[in-house]
């Protein structure tokens, strides 16, 4: 049975289907782990009375193989049908064609919050001496900026249109080479910048966090990234005066530059961040690496209005290990947790927090971590699975 809003409120049955693509590379072998352990914590935390009809869908590698499409019309449709999914990594098509399925999927569901927590798990190494501190949730614009991917090659008469249309037209003058100059558009509105906004808000009140931090370059771009800023205090403003006067919101800014150092001095400062897409791409990475690297950060890409999420592995398909039974299935659990968060099994995600976290603390984990905890075991990727099903059932006492 699907998942569908009613009363601005997602009704969840207690069988519910979840579509989901494997992904390439790695993820022939990270997803089927995913399940299991995702199928393991729900049983116990429900006892057997939920449980998730998993649907495959396409896209990708396996996709191109089995359909000849990289995105069948029949992927993104079964995400909009079922509201709620979840995917692997995949492989971005060389050449021609679609620029990037991730942002294909994002784009076409309107999938405009890129949801990133990120925390510190003990047992973790990382390269900052308290890394206890770092505890934000980074909420980056998915449908705007320059992943809107309005751009033209260098050399191309479309190329060559823009600039005469710059030029003549516009007056622009600050082109140093403009005969070899490739161009792109960076579009930012004050519908996106609200609803991003809002979406962070809303967020921080509700988890008791005592700020929202709009992350800018508007000291540079003074109408795009300048005007993210303004648009975004003044939603704050005008929605959220009561809070803001009762002091149970704070609402900051900073320079995206400063922003990154200030991550590694005070990351104490900050717990909700909203940018726009690309600072919101190297921010959320940043973070990563400072609690632990890529492999441990889980994602999501939310519309809050139509209820429709997408949550993710945030890396690549590491084609290099992929077969060898080495590659961390962390990102994705923790991906999982949150989509099981989101769609109201509380129980059944804390069950896997608390079993990733007790492995980590333990000093096993797969070899990417393994190798820098004192004391580490290293567990291959299946055995890795096993081993947190191990300590969900130690955990809820069987």
């Amino acid at each position: 049975m699907k998942i569908v809003k009613q009363n601005n409120k997602l009704a969840v049955p207690n069988k519910v289907t979840i579509p989901f693509i494997e992904g390439d590379g790695i993820g022939k072998e990270i997803t089927p782990v995913c399940r299991a352990v995702v199928d393991s914590a729900v049983a116990k935390a429900y006892g057997g009375s939920r449980s998730i009809d998993w649907k495959e869908v396409l896209a990708g590698e396996k996709a191109f193989n089995e359909t000849g499409n990289w995105l069948p019309d029949e992927t993104p449709e079964a995400f909009r049908d079922c509201l709620v999914g979840i995917k692997g990594p995949l492989t971005t098509p060389v050449g021609e064609g679609v620029r990037s399925l991730n942002v294909a999927l994002r784009q076409t569901l309107d999938l405009y919050v890129c949801l990133r927590p990120v925390r510190w798990i003990k047992g973790l190494a990382s390269p900052l001496k308290e890394p206890q501190k770092v505890n934000m949730v980074v909420f980056r614009e998915n449908t705007e900026d320059i992943y809107a991917g309005i751009e033209w090659r260098q050399g191309t008469p479309e190329a060559g249109k823009f600039l005469k249309f710059l030029t003549e037209e516009m007056g622009v003058t600050k082109i140093r080479f403009p005969k070899t100059s490739a161009f792109g558009v960076k579009p930012v509105s004050v519908e996106g910048t609200e609803r991003l906004v809002r979406a962070a808000i809303a967020y921080a009140l509700e988890n008791r966090l005592p700020s929202v931090t709009l992350v800018h370059k508007g000291n540079i771009m003074k109408y795009t990234e300048g005007g993210f800023k303004r648009w975004g205090y003044e939603l704050a403003q005008r929605e959220f005066a009561r809070e803001l006067a009762e002091g149970k919101l704070v609402i900051q800014d900073v320079i995206a530059d400063a922003f990154l150092q200030n991550t590694l001095l005070t990351p104490e400062k900050y717990s909700v961040i909203a940018t726009l897409n690309l600072n919101g791409d190297y921010i959320s990475d940043q973070l990563a690496a400072m609690v632990g690297g890529i492999g441990i950060a889980p994602g999501a890409n939310i519309c809050y209005e139509s209820g429709h999420a997408l949550f993710e592995a945030t890396h690549g398909t590491a084609p290099d290990i992929a077969g060898k039974n080495v590659a961390n299935p962390s990102s994705l659990l923790l991906s999982s947790v949150m989509m099981l968060e989101y769609i109201g099994w509380t129980e059944a995600a804390g069950l896997i927090a608390a079993a990733i976290d007790k492995s980590f603390a333990g000093g096993r984990a797969t070899h990417d971590l393994a190798r820098f905890m004192p004391n580490g075991e290293t567990l291959g990727t299946m055995e890795f699975g096993a081993h947190l099903v191990t300590l969900i059932n130690e955990i809820y006492g069987v």
